[in-house]
């Protein structure tokens, strides 16, 4: 058995004699972090050519970790299908045996349907016609689908094996098995020899990325394209196709591949510069970075067209394990319609169906300037016409494509641009540059490639470097300026014009990647305020390292007298900031008369900075409406802080709190910690009773602000899943008021669940008869059955939004209770534990965690008691 550190958070267990290759964590960007390492390599066999690589996946416990998606399951999985060959007809390495997938059941479920979605994004034609498609077109695009599919839509669990670990070992394959020691913490055994595998990312850790990447300090134009990825998902030394599009200076995304916040970093924009994203297909290489987007402090505008919309929420929403209805508190929807012009403020948008295994817009963009039109256009993914040529048909079959159809598509690619990027990846679902040799754009750059242009290829198109601009039309003003002045009001709005033009008036610095700004317990010459890039506040003492984005104040400390600096500021990428004295901003804070007001919330912004869930690239202005609306509250050792059916977060300042379950403790919690995200997530109560161990003075922060925070949001979701997790592993079958949803008939049920449950559970334990256990058993499948056609009804008939999740999860509830039926009547071993593991599991994660995110849904359609 050999392990190998890939990199942050991925491992490589090789056990050749078992025939198993473990890809331990595979956040995005895994297999080109195996090509990098030399452990996906190309062989040949005869004439064949095909790569090496994993043939199972250990999954992260958690799908978040420090703000990153942990499990990207996606490209691992297509590599070990088509670029191994696991899963092409006749291929040798095609031997019958299914990649495996090992984890927790939550993390398998998610993945499996991800997985199902990037593979084929929408599934019928109800669901194309649901996203506004008529029958007829609707019915062309699911027969292109259903060629690219090879004319079979399949489940994921047909193509994967699963392995779920609970407490107890499992056998993954070949006499290997695996066993869980803690949260992300796993031991692997065979034949007496043993590996551990820690999956947890610590405070500050990041997923690396697998190239290396330059700094630039890039420069928003009245119209431009920056190139921040021409690659494809295989390719180790570049990131995936994706482009910045500046307009006015304004700043907009074209797709989000992985790493896509370090790609910002390098050329000096923050993620609270970004406008919006324009996004054309859920494939990982043009999504994965959707994540990162959530990190902001505003909520970014999402444009697509309703059709790529859909398949993009049902993805997302899978792969992080929440509710359809949620896609809409992370992003400001702003859906564009297919074959128009769409108008965003004097930028104009036209999304062009584009035929591929999921739903994808190519896209134009244009707007109007001296002689006419300047126009963008960006193709990704796109098919070759050779590939579109063999799909055309005329027997009316489920698969293929119309003349009519294809000669729409095929004029579409073809629109003359000033600049156009193309899919130049090859093979069965991406471009070639060729088909391009007569297009009449000024400029081609051809793009989503790994391999090396042929000479062909380079007479047609031009290739791009990471921070390349193209500049469509150039820009005569200072954008940044204008930036100032925002953030200049949204500070003191209590300030007059003239004073804010006073400060607007002082030079603008320029600090490169890696440079300090402002050193810990040094006088301060000046205060800084952030218009571009990242910088960073370093406190080692207070082993404090957090990211702050254009929108940050440094150095306002300056106005309390002989006032040090408390941290070390650093440029993390390269950045602009206008450069106010000292003497200057002291000034304008005693004729705006708001000192005690600036110390205050500096005071609280300080105790903010300290915290892990507001540290981190809030920028000033936000981090001001918090600390404006947080109120204090004080608590002696004994307390049990009320917080029943509270939507409000509890931040603690000092002491020590503890979170329990009846007798059990969950977690302590010390100063810089919170509890109460299950009102906020949910609007519902907690499960938790919080006790104070130590006199604590604690801040309770409206929840009504921090749902307008996305990066807020994704934090609070990631510590949910964790309390929520080890609750599982403590959890006991009794039935208490704290796990109601307020709807009565509801209650009543999974009150009645409980009781069939410990029943069935009680024989287990030996507390029970065990000639009565398939009796019970028989009584709490059927009991669920009905419960769950109750559920979904009552959803149906009141529009719930994650109707279509429940269903798939109370499908998979039923199939998992059949199957440790059947395992458990045939006396195998290992069925209790596991059984009773996966009832723990279940009833945490669906039964009070999903179900109670319906009750204040249903109870404000009067539903409640």
């Amino acid at each position: 058995m050999e392990k190998i550190k890939v990199s942050t958070g991925i491992y490589y267990v090789d056990i050749p004699e078992a025939d198993l290759r473990i890809l331990c964590g595979c956040p995005g960007d895994s297999v080109k972090h195996l090509k990098k390492r030399g452990i996906i390599l190309t062989k040949e066999k005869g004439s064949l050519s095909f790569e090496t690589g994993p043939n199972a996946i250990l999954l992260s416990d958690v799908t978040i970790q420090n703000g990153e998606f942990a499990n990207l399951a996606e490209f691992p999985v297509l590599h070990m299908f088509y670029k191994q060959g696991m899963i092409i007809p006749g291929h040798p390495n095609n031997s019958g045996k299914k990649p495996v997938l090992i984890g927790s059941k939550d993390q398998i479920i998610a993945q499996s349907r991800y997985i199902y979605r990037g593979n084929y994004g929408l599934v019928s034609l109800d669901e194309i016609m649901a996203a506004g498609i008529g029958r007829e077109e609707a019915e062309e695009m699911l027969k292109i689908k259903m060629s690219f599919a090879f004319g079979a839509i399949r489940k994921t669990e047909e193509l994967l094996d699963f392995r779920i670990v609970e407490n107890a070992p499992v056998e993954i394959r070949g006499g290997v098995s695996i066993s869980r020691k803690g949260l992300n913490q796993y031991t692997i055994e065979y034949k007496g020899e043993t590996c551990d595998i820690d999956l947890n990312l610590r405070r500050n850790e990041s997923y690396d990325l697998p190239y290396t990447l330059g700094y630039y300090q890039v420069k928003p134009e009245y119209f431009s394209v920056i190139h921040i990825g021409e690659g494809d998902g295989w390719d180790p030394s570049r990131p995936c196709m994706g482009s910045i599009l500046t307009f006015q200076g304004r700043i907009y995304l074209i797709d989000a591949g992985p790493g896509i916040m370090a790609s910002l970093t390098a050329l000096g924009i923050s993620i609270n510069e970004i406008e919006g994203i324009f996004h054309t297909h859920c494939h990982d290489d043009h999504f994965a970075g959707l994540t990162s987007l959530i990190r902001a402090d505003h909520t970014i505008d999402y444009y697509a067209t309703p059709l790529v919309r859909a398949s993009v929420v049902r993805k997302l929403c899978a792969l992080m394990s929440v509710g359809d209805d949620k896609f809409a508190q992370y992003f400001r929807i702003r859906d564009l319609k297919f074959d128009e012009w769409n108008r965003i403020g004097g930028l104009e948008v036209l999304p062009l169906f584009s035929a591929h295994p999921v739903e994808t817009s190519i896209m134009y963009f244009r707007t109007e300037w001296a002689g006419g039109y300047k126009t963008y256009g960006h193709l990704a993914d796109i098919a070759s016409m050779q590939v579109l040529d063999g799909m055309l048909t005329t027997d009316g079959g489920k698969t293929g494509i119309s003349r009519e159809f294809y000669d729409k598509i095929r004029k579409s690619m073809f629109l003359p641009a000033d600049l156009k990027k193309i899919d130049a990846g090859k093979g069965p679902i991406h471009g070639n540059t060729v088909d391009f040799a007569e297009d009449e754009s000024k400029k081609i750059i051809m793009s989503h490639s790994g391999e090396s242009f042929s000479l062909k290829e380079k007479e047609i198109g031009s290739t791009a470097a990471f921070g390349q601009t193209d500049v469509l039309i150039p820009s005569r003003q200072d954008y940044s300026m204008k930036t100032a002045h925002a953030l200049l009001r949204a500070y003191f709005p209590e300030a007059e014009m003239n004073l804010i033009r006073m400060l607007l008036d002082c030079p603008v610095a320029e600090f490169t990647t890696g440079s300090i700004i402002l050193r810990k317990g040094t006088p301060i010459p000046s205060v800084y305020l952030l218009l571009t890039g990242v910088a960073e506040a370093v406190n080692a003492g207070m082993e404090i390292s957090n990211q702050l984005s254009s929108g940050s104040l440094i150095g306002e400390v300056s106005f309390l007298d002989d006032e040090k600096a408390g941290f070390t500021y650093r440029a993390v990428s390269p950045l602009r900031a206008l450069e106010i004295p000292s003497d200057l901003f002291n000034s304008f804070i005693r004729e705006v008369r708001i000192f005690d007001d600036i110390k205050r919330l500096y005071l609280i912004r300080l105790f903010l900075l300290q915290t892990d869930i507001f540290g981190e690239m809030l920028s000033f202005p936000v981090q001001n409406e918090i600390a404006r609306v947080m109120r204090k509250e004080t608590a002696p050792a004994g307390t049990v802080i009320d917080k029943s059916m509270s939507t409000d977060l509890y931040l603690l300042e000092k002491g020590k709190v503890e979170l329990r379950t009846d007798d059990t403790r969950i977690e302590s919690l010390g100063p810089n910690d919170y509890f109460g995200e299950e009102g906020i997530l949910m609007g519902t109560a907690s499960v938790f009773t919080a006790t104070v161990l130590e006199d604590a003075d604690y801040y309770i922060i409206p929840g009504s602000v921090l749902k307008k925070i996305p990066i807020v949001q994704i934090k609070l979701l990631e510590e949910f899943k964790k309390r929520m997790s080890n609750f599982a592993s403590v959890f006991s079958f009794k039935w208490k008021k704290r796990y109601e949803t307020g709807i009565k008939e509801i209650d009543t049920q999974h009150s009645r669940l409980f009781e069939l449950i410990d029943r069935v559970n009680a024989p287990i334990h030996g507390a029970g008869e065990e000639r009565g256990f398939e009796e019970n058993f028989a009584a709490m499948i059927a009991f669920i059955r009905d419960h769950f056609d109750f559920e979904e009804g009552l959803m149906l008939a009141h529009g719930y939004p994650s109707l279509e999740r429940q269903r798939g999860e109370h499908a998979a509830i039923l199939r998992e209770l059949e199957l440790y039926n059947s395992r458990l009547c045939a006396g195998r071993e290992d069925a209790e534990v596991d059984f009773l593991e996966y009832l723990k599991g279940w009833i945490v994660t669906h039964t009070l965690g999903e179900d109670r995110k319906y009750g204040p849904f249903f109870r404000d359609r009067g539903l409640g008691r």
